[in-house]
């Protein structure tokens, strides 16, 4: 629909360069002059969406790939040293991991629309096929950048799913050998997976640029399914559609900036802030989100092969879906069973997603295998078989003939699901990180909670007292230096009492001239000191148990809250279970067992750790360290301090991301404000 342009710049220079290169009039009959059906709704907004989703995570990407280690032994580390010492480190760190997420609901959202919308049929078959191809190479990116902050979750995904591969028939083994670069997940595989996850992108951007110019053949379809036929159904793309995909991107960095600056981990698993350990097995596998519905599928069918089958044909089976719905009415709008029919598809999916993150065992395997058969069922047999009996309602004879405000149900409707699926993807993820056999630890009020919070100076203080008193003595602060304690957001020390509080401390350093290595007086550029020369070392002295670095203990422990929490946590920007838990462990210490409870000897009871059985002894009593602010000398204020010391060890830079945050979400609101009112009085004379 966009055919050659008779635009002709007035500037000489621009004259010029059109003569020997017409790209600006490309660009003016694409984005410009382009007609566009007046009738389209926010749905279509998506598109726009995901166009500045792509650009923000290349930007980001290839900015964090400048800091980024591609080493087993120093990925972990690398990604936690963008957050803590790259200017804005943390922001791009959120932004790009958020982004994903983002990235991938954008997407569901946009394909949802596309199959209510009937977007697939003729003459939009290759535009349909080139959206699945771009969805197809999302999933293999995400999945691939997914693994290269190399924590536990991280590593054990991808040992799980690139041993999928191995179930293809004489070349299976091969391929897996090729994925890992070896005969184990290792570091030959993050390579290989950091290198493909920097190129693939540039690809999907590719790959776009073909589906807009598919979409500027054909032509964008519409709410009523029918195609324009006079200048009365459409409107320039610019101004209309462009201010109107301007308001939805606004409204959707509201959405974006919530996840970014007040619920950063949100969306993540707490395991992935633990270094990957291929000798630890995480109870519970799961995947991102994004993937729960075809990791359901996979998990349902009890043949290996079979299940890898059907998890990839659950995507290939969309590329087919122009032939397999043979209704000449495209839009389910005017097909009441067709949208009957679509609202189960979405509920089968939403379910599926839920499944995805449970154990696969008892009534999770039975009702993943009927939800598999219903999800293949409305492809291979409803579709086909609506499109032969269904009778659709009279479809109006021009866009400019129908009626818009009858498409406000099916909206309201298309939201509600879509915050059902979230609720319920969200709520699984929560339930799956539920600590088994364990008490749920009681929440606290935090300083730090909420989009306004602050560090309490004092508690930190008061917890770098607890640390070095009693915590240093096993734990680690190996991602903190002295010179942070100096720092702004932090227990606000001066430069001269960092360096007195560093000089306490001995660095092994060297060698020197001698070839000798020596200890010195620690310094503020140091960091905190490991109490023992290796991880052989730490088991040796704790009974074979390993103390863990303190630095992200209060990222890397969490707990599920279940339902109905898990939905106001959302709302309320609730994350602290992290410190709840270490809360709760450092006080539930009990002398006495309960009974039909065995504890392993040379373990302790702890009501709140799971399995109960911990290693370490209890670590705080009444009056074993005195505060010189008069606080009192309680395990309870010990736990509190020291869990808040231990929260801005996690995140020095907490307080400048909500402080940032506030200052976008202002400036987000005031900017959607200005998009709306620019697009009523744009659309004015088009309604």
């Amino acid at each position: 629909m966009s055919g050659p342009s008779d635009y002709q710049p007035s500037n000489p220079a621009l004259q010029w360069i059109e003569r020997r290169l017409p790209i600006l009039g490309l660009m003016h009959s694409s984005f410009v002059a382009y007609p566009t059906p007046r009738n389209l709704n926010y749905w279509w907004t998506f598109g726009a969406i995901l166009s500045f989703m792509l650009g923000m995570q290349i930007l980001t990407g290839v900015i964090l790939a400048m800091h980024y280690t591609p080493h087993a032994d120093l990925a972990f580390k690398s990604v936690e040293l963008i957050v803590r010492d790259v200017n804005y480190g943390w922001l791009l760190r959120n932004m790009h991991a958020c982004g994903a997420s983002m990235f991938f609901f954008a997407v569901y959202v946009h394909m949802l629309r596309g199959l209510y919308y009937g977007s697939y049929k003729e003459p939009r078959e290759v535009l349909w096929i080139l959206g699945v191809i771009i969805y197809l190479l999302m999933m293999a990116t995400g999945f691939m950048g997914y693994v290269l902050p190399w924590g536990q979750m991280s590593f054990w995904g991808a040992t799980v799913i690139t041993n999928l591969f191995s179930a293809i028939p004489y070349f299976g083994e091969s391929i897996v050998t090729l994925l890992w670069g070896g005969y184990s997940v290792g570091n030959p595989t993050l390579n290989r997976f950091f290198s493909l996850h920097y190129l693939l992108p540039f690809l999907i951007a590719g790959v776009v640029v073909l589906h807009v110019w598919a979409l500027h053949v054909a032509g964008q379809n519409n709410p009523e399914g029918v195609e324009p036929k006079s200048e009365k159904d459409t409107v320039p793309f610019t101004p209309h559609a462009t201010i109107k995909d301007m308001f939805g991107v606004a409204c959707f960095l509201l959405l974006y900036a919530w996840f970014i600056f007040y619920m950063p981990n949100y969306l993540g698993d707490a395991d992935n802030y633990i270094p990957a350990n291929p000798g630890v097995t995480p109870p519970h596998i799961v995947p991102e989100w994004y993937y729960l519905p075809f990791y359901a599928i996979l998990r349902s069918i009890p043949n290996k092969l079979a299940g890898v089958i059907g998890m990839f044909s659950a995507i290939i089976i969309l590329c087919f879906l122009p032939w397999l719905d043979a209704a000449k009415t495209r839009s389910s709008k005017y097909r009441p069973l067709a949208k009957q029919f679509f609202w189960i598809f979405v509920a089968v999916c939403i379910l599926l997603g839920y499944l995805g993150a449970q154990p696969p065992e008892g009534i999770y395997v039975i009702a993943g295998r009927v939800l598999t058969v219903c999800y293949f069922a409305y492809f291979l047999i409803v579709l086909p078989l609506l499109s032969r009996i269904e009778t659709p309602r009279p479809v109006p004879n021009s866009i400019s003939e129908a009626i818009l405000a009858k498409g406000g149900k099916a909206v309201a409707s298309f939201a509600i699901a879509l915050v059902a699926a979230g609720a319920l993807f969200l709520g699984s993820l929560q339930d799956a990180r539920a600590n088994e056999g364990s008490d749920k630890p009681p929440g606290n009020k935090w300083s730090f909670a909420g989009p306004f919070g602050k560090f309490d100076r004092g508690a930190l203080q008061r917890g770098l007292k607890v640390y070095k008193e009693v915590c240093a003595s096993c734990h680690g602060l190996s991602y903190i230096a002295f010179r942070n304690l100096a720092e702004a957001g932090g227990p606000s020390y001066s430069v001269a009492q960092v360096a007195a509080f560093a000089s306490d401390y001995k660095i092994k350093d060297g060698p020197n001239d001698a070839g000798d290595m020596f200890e010195r007086p620690g310094r503020p550029a140091d960091y905190f000191p490991s109490p023992f020369p290796n991880e052989q070392a730490a088991r040796a002295a704790n009974g074979g148990a390993a103390p863990p670095d303190l630095s992200l203990i209060t990222k890397a422990r969490s707990y599920g809250r279940g339902f109905p929490w898990f939905i106001f946590d959302f709302f309320t920007q609730y994350q602290e279970q992290g410190p709840d838990y270490v809360s709760a462990v450092l006080q539930g210490f009990e002398e006495k067992v309960p009974e039909g409870v065995t504890i392993p000897e040379g373990s302790y009871y702890n009501k709140y750790f799971p399995g109960h059985a911990i290693k370490m002894p209890k670590p705080l009593s009444d009056g074993q360290v005195t505060y010189d602010d008069g606080s009192p000398a309680t395990v309870a204020q010990y736990s509190k301090d020291v869990t808040t010391f231990l929260m801005w060890t996690a995140e020095p830079h907490m307080e400048a991301r909500k402080r940032l945050g506030f200052q976008v979400f202002v400036f987000l609101i005031i900017f959607a404000g200005l998009m709306y009112f620019t697009k009523k009085k744009v659309w004015a004379d088009s309604h």
